[in-house]
Order: structure tokens, then sequence, then C-alpha cells
């Protein structure tokens, strides 16, 4: 009898009354932004295990293992101190361009590694995304979480090269913390939005090198941020200084060096610095969120 009335009581609703009835909804559903956030956040566990996994799994077939991360930023210095720095002699007007350069180096480095990986994030891992059930953003994420672990090893080195070419150790240095986590806020968002744009452009990956090739040059690493007042117009003179990967750098190297030329003053670069990292993030996070169901799909 009871089954009966049940029946009874249901038979004239429609299909989204009776699911709002028992509480059901749409499967694969996209969550609101603050579900899919707390969603996340109870990932947390899942997202430090695979980042630390993938770092593992990175150098595991090396025979030196690990010791990569430090010899890969050693040797790339080495060779673009090489050519910018002796054949074409970009060091002019720059006291310590060692130091200068490899800060501009293993900065950028963080901020293109997790852009490149991010680009893949969601193509390389459709087989995970196809099994489990997760929210989407863990895995681009768990990226910046990994490029973060090896930018760990390089400060440690970029460190020991700053101190060795002649630069005083100082209270300053503490500013790199705040730099490098504006950075890693920045990195976040980019990997988001990368992430995205990878998935629906499956070709965005070849095309990515050369792009991050060119925002290197843009970003005043490989030589003095005062070639661009020299050689530009006013008006792109002004969209490099707005470059927020010069930005992130030209805050580290002013924590680590002494008389380093800055495009703007310090105060200018770390509001326009926090500015960028902010909008990044809130960028590329809602942007990633909107696109949560088309991942793993077709």
């Amino acid at each position: 009898m009871a089954n009966t009335a049940v029946a009874d009581a249901d038979s004239g609703l429609t299909r989204a009354q009776l699911a709002a009835r028992y509480g059901l909804t749409v499967a694969g559903e996209r969550p609101t932004l603050a579900g899919y956030t707390r969603q996340l956040w109870s990932y947390r566990h899942f997202i430090a295990a695979y980042a630390n996994a993938k770092l593992v799994a990175t150098f595991a077939t090396a025979r030196l293992g690990r010791l990569w991360q430090v010899l890969t930023p050693l040797t790339n210095a080495a060779i673009y101190y090489l050519i910018f720095g002796v054949i074409l002699n970009t060091k002019q007007g720059i006291d310590n361009f060692i130091a200068y350069l490899c800060v501009g180096l293993f900065v950028f480095n963080f901020t293109q590694s997790v852009v490149l990986n991010g680009t893949q994030s969601i193509t390389s891992n459709l087989g995970l995304i196809r099994a489990l059930h997760f929210p989407r953003a863990s895995l681009p994420i768990a990226v910046t979480l990994t490029q973060f672990q090896n930018l760990l090893t390089a400060m440690v080195v970029l460190v020991g090269i700053v101190l060795v070419t002649g630069e005083p150790l100082s209270l300053q240095w503490l500013l790199v913390l705040p730099a490098l986590a504006l950075q890693s806020l920045f990195n976040v968002g980019m990997a988001l939005g990368m992430a995205r744009l990878g998935s629906k452009m499956t070709d965005l990956k070849q095309l990515m090198p050369f792009v991050m090739r060119t925002w290197m040059y843009a970003s005043g690493v490989l030589y003095s941020v005062q070639n661009f007042a020299k050689h530009l117009p006013g008006w792109a003179q002004v969209v490099i200084e707005a470059n927020p990967l010069l930005i992130y750098i030209e805050l580290v190297r002013h924590a680590l060096m002494e008389d380093v030329p800055l495009t703007s003053a310090a105060g200018r670069l770390w509001a326009v610095g926090a500015l960028w990292a902010v909008v990044a993030f809130l960028g590329g996070y809602v942007y990633f969120w909107r696109g949560e169901k088309e991942y793993g799909r077709g």
C-alpha cells in the first residue's frame, strides 16, 4: 500500500520535479565555484601525492637521478653565459652578469616549465580522468607544485652562485620568499588556463615552446633591461615593462643583488607583480572551472 501511495504521488510530477523531490542531480554537472573550491581543498593530499610521484618518475630512468635538478639549470646558465656574456658581450653595464643571468634563467624556467607541462596536463592524463572522479584542476595545480619543488632545489644552487660571485648576504634576501609566492600564484593561474586551452587545441603543445622562447627574450633574462629603453619606442617599452615575468625576475634580482638595474622603482614592481598574480590566478581558475564538464570527453 505504501509503494502504491508513493507511485500515485509521483505520477503527476515532471522529471525536474522528481529530481528536486528526491535530491537528484545531473551526472557530471558542474558544481558551483564555491563548491568546486571545497572539492579541490578536500583533494589536497591527492594533489601533493600526485606531484611527488611525478617528480620521482621524471628522474627515475636517469642514471644521475634527481641530480639533474641541479645540473640542468647549471648547464643552461653556462651555455647562455658563453653565447650572450662572452660572444655577444651583453654583460656591459652589469657588475655581476653571472648572478644576473642565473637569476633570470632560474626564475623564468619556473614559469616556463609550468606553462609547458600545464598545457598537456589534461591531454596526457585522459586515462586517469576517465577512470576516476576528482576535480580536474588538481592536475594543473599538481604541475605547479612539481615545478615548485624543482625550483627549491634550483634556488639552493642559485644562492651558492650569487654568494660565490660576490654578492653580500643581507636581510633583503628574505624578499625572495614573497616574490616567489607571487610568481607561484601567477603560475597556478597560467597552468589552469593553459590546461583548458591545451585540452581544446591538442596541437598547442607544439607551438608553446616557440611562444615561451619569445617570452624569454622579452623578459630581460639574457641581457640588461636597460637595452629595452635604447632599442624600443615608448609604447613598446611600456608593454615590456608590464611583462609579468620581467617583473618577477627583477624582484628576485633586487632581493639577491646590489646595484642591479631595474626598469621601475621597487615599490611599483611589487604592486604590479601582486596585481598580475591575483588577475592570473582568478582568471585562470574561473576559466578552467567553466570547462570542468568538457575534460576527458570526445
